[in-house]
């Protein structure tokens, strides 16, 4: 038995290396939800809508906040506009320091003690995977503000939506940048290890092989990063640097590269175009190129002149396309009325969707398949590349050393 099962392996093995075809391309196939829960008659006795939310309910969260600000604009404006049949909205809030241990408990809460109708979140990619596994068995829908990893989606669980493009998408928009630049080319990346960074980092190598181009030396930058790291890097005398890691970590790598002196193209991944790089990276950010996801001049709306003068900035991708997925969420509500399974059925039924960050389209999988394009930064503000032939990377340069 164990040598058939061996042997079928083997073929299977062989076959895929002769056919690069995949065996089932869940892509390809629409996700459904085909079992009860349409038929369950609404509660009458409701004083409030609840509708979770899993992230930091603090708006001082470093890197959260404003993710979280923006959640509660977007309940203001529905409870302004009436709420569900004249009951108000609240979200429901769930998060840990670990969301990996306690605020499973917490996410379990929302769905079977405060009977959410549905969830936004999590903060990031990983905590989207952990909220997916708990909607799975729980049958609640889950909009993912600002999760880029693919596999949240893969994973076909039907009650799962990403309203930001996955990192298939983005990555590709840095490996077309990197083949711009002559060759022979020295290509080195520094990077974290978190969930998110190789992930990307993951698809970035996939874009890259498809225009015969590699990132010649890696290095993992720790927790507590010293400069050390980067300068082992620049030791390898790189023509350009990929940079990879969260917000914070990514303006402390970018900040080291040019105070050691590098003054060559330094791309990164969707997170230099968060605003909490922004403050920290300063002037060294100037001339960086990244996926941009979210610009407030290309999409002017009422909900960035109010975040504006509610809290004094522009906000960033992650606020806006946390606001659509709330935004969303709601409409779904007063759409299908109080049935997770016809609130899911409505949320997949929205796209294309027109939210404040642009258009949301889901493929049959619940991700959104809206393009990208490239943003640099210059003075302290995100702009957008119309084309790279209008801004070869020889200029994407910080001020010199």
């Amino acid at each position: 038995m164990q040598a058939t099962f061996v042997s079928c392996a083997l073929a299977l093995c062989l076959a895929s290396a002769d056919d690069p075809t995949p065996f089932f391309d869940a892509r390809q196939h629409q996700s459904e939800y085909a079992g009860p829960g349409r038929d369950n008659p609404p509660p009458t006795d409701l004083s409030e809508i609840a509708v979770g939310y899993f992230g930091p309910a603090d708006p001082g969260d470093p890197r959260a906040g404003d993710m979280w600000r923006a959640a509660e604009l977007a309940v203001e404006e529905a409870n302004g506009n009436g709420g569900f049949q004249g009951t108000p909205f609240r979200l429901v809030a769930a998060w840990s320091r670990d969301p990996w241990d306690a605020a499973v408990k917490q996410l379990t809460e929302l769905v079977f003690r405060h009977h959410v109708w549905a969830i936004v979140g999590g903060a990031d990619s990983a905590s989207s995977h952990l909220a997916e596994q708990v909607v799975a068995k729980a049958r609640v829908p889950l909009i993912c503000p600002v999760s880029s990893d693919k596999t949240v989606n893969l994973a076909n669980v039907p009650w799962t939506f990403s309203v930001v493009p996955g990192d298939q998408r983005l990555a590709p928009l840095l490996a077309e940048a990197v083949a711009q630049h002559p060759r022979p080319l020295t290509v080195v990346r520094l990077l974290t290890e978190d969930h998110d960074s190789r992930l990307f980092s993951s698809e970035l190598d996939r874009a890259l092989l498809r225009r015969d181009l590699a990132v010649k030396y890696e290095f993992v930058v720790p927790t507590r990063n010293d400069g050390t790291v980067v300068a082992q890097a620049l030791d390898t005398g790189p023509d350009m640097v990929l940079v990879i890691a969260g917000p914070a970590d990514s303006a402390r790598v970018v900040t080291q590269l040019r105070s050691h002196g590098f003054a060559g193209p330094i791309l990164g991944g969707p997170a230099l175009g968060r605003r909490q790089f922004l403050l920290a990276a300063a002037d060294a950010a100037d001339g960086i190129l990244f996926p941009l996801l979210y610009q407030p001049q290309d999409n002017p709306s009422d909900f960035v002149e109010r975040f504006r003068q509610r809290f004094g900035y522009d906000p960033d991708y992650s606020a806006a396309h946390t606001f659509d997925a709330v935004r969303l969420t709601l409409t779904a509500i007063r759409k299908a009325g109080l049935n997770r399974a016809r609130i899911r059925d409505a949320i997949a039924g929205l796209g294309p969707y027109t939210g404040v960050t642009g258009n949301i389209v889901w493929d049959g999988l619940g991700s959104n398949t809206r393009s990208a394009q490239l943003g640099t930064i210059r003075e302290g503000r995100v702009q957008s590349v119309v084309a790279l032939r209008d801004l070869p990377l020889s200029q994407l340069r910080s001020v010199p050393p």
